[in-house]
């Protein structure tokens, strides 16, 4: 029996969905609790209740007292179809228009829906903070461990040094005030993968087993799918020196350069492009910042030149190096050009990032002959 997936909707990462109900099948067949793992997955990931009553519908083969058993699937070959085929699963999407925003109201001067990303970030966190994700570092109440709670304000004040920001009120941020809560609450949350429920005096649910790489990964797809539709030009990086800080958003193409000169480079020289990326694509970049960003990848490319100069031959390699020694880049001498567009500094930086790239992918090939 074949599932029907035309009623569910995903609104996580299909990726993130599938690591995570990899690993809890991993462990199905020696973990008892491993049902409850797979339904609290489902009832984050994906839109409403129906997917949680299939699964739970589905004959429970593993059942010491069960004395039948039909022909449908088993809860764990159930559970492993719907992640075999999660690729096929429809993201939700945000509801059409309604009648407001039809006929012109609650909009903004050009026609868009008005929307505050401030407040949706605060939507974000407390959504994030129902489901359990900063208990690991606010703590949790019960009433059977009446213990005080971590004070949120004062997690977010060493961190940030800037007091009562706990519970959230968004319309008292400035913009640093808001851009620093966005990079601070991408290192606080660490997803539950367990939860119970403690019944006791209507106590309610309890988190427990916490690991901030998943949760980090969906904190950064919801937050810049956030900064995307509030036209915000920046995004938290997904790796590099500023893992979960927020840098200038680049094009896809120029994304997966930075991603293969990252992961196909030496662990030296991974730290050395590492820092250079960091000091490009900061938020609070400069000339001076992407200017250091050169000379970093420049000294790479120095001590590849012989390299170069085998593949392409030299005078053709000294034109590499000419910019960066002729123009006040790296020695910074007063017979140097300084007259020249900053636009020129990003030129320069992805054409030596993209010459690292090539340097590496001629190592490479170079080992396999």
């Amino acid at each position: 029996m074949s599932l029907n997936l035309s009623n569910y909707e995903l609104r996580w990462p299909t990726s993130l969905f599938v690591s995570e109900g990899e690993r809890i099948l991993r462990t199905a067949s020696d973990d008892r609790t491993w049902q409850d793992r797979a339904i609290w997955l489902m009832t984050e990931a994906l839109v409403g209740t129906t997917v949680v009553a299939d699964f739970q519908e589905a004959d429970d083969w593993t059942d010491a007292w069960a004395t039948t058993k039909s022909a449908g699937l088993d809860r764990n070959a159930w559970f492993a179809e719907l992640i075999n085929r999660a690729s096929e699963l429809r993201h939700a999407v945000a509801p059409r228009p309604y009648w407001p925003q039809r006929h012109g109201r609650g909009l903004s001067q050009d026609g868009t829906a008005k929307r505050d990303p401030r407040r949706d970030f605060a939507r974000v966190i407390d959504e994030f903070a129902d489901n359990g994700y900063l208990v690991e570092v606010f703590g949790e109440e019960c009433v059977d461990d009446p213990r005080d709670l971590t004070d949120g304000s004062e997690v977010i004040d060493r961190r940030l040094g800037i007091p009562d920001l706990w519970p959230l009120a968004p319309a008292s941020w400035d913009e640093d005030t808001f851009y620093g809560l966005i990079e601070v609450f991408h290192d606080l949350v660490s997803r539950p993968r367990m939860r119970s429920f403690h019944s006791w005096n209507s106590c309610g649910w309890h988190h427990s087993e916490f690991h901030n790489g998943p949760a980090r990964v969906l904190y950064r797809w919801k937050v810049n799918e956030l900064l995307r539709s509030a036209g915000i030009e920046y995004e938290l990086a997904a790796e590099g020196e500023d893992l979960g800080r927020l840098i200038a958003i680049t094009d896809d193409a120029r994304s997966q350069l930075m991603h293969r000169a990252l992961n196909n480079s030496a662990p030296d020289i991974a730290t050395r492009i590492r820092h250079a990326i960091a000091l490009f694509r900061g938020r609070d970049t400069s000339v001076e910042s992407k200017r250091s960003a050169i000379v970093a990848l420049a000294g790479v490319l120095e001590e590849r030149r012989a390299l170069i100069k085998d593949s392409v031959g030299k005078p053709d390699e000294g034109a590499l190096f000419e910019i960066a020694n002729r123009y006040d880049l790296r020695h910074r001498r007063a017979d140097q050009r300084g007259d020249y567009d900053a636009a020129f500094l990003d030129w320069i930086f992805w054409w030596y990032l993209a010459t690292v790239e090539l340097t590496n992918r001629l190592i490479a090939s170079r080992k396999v002959a």
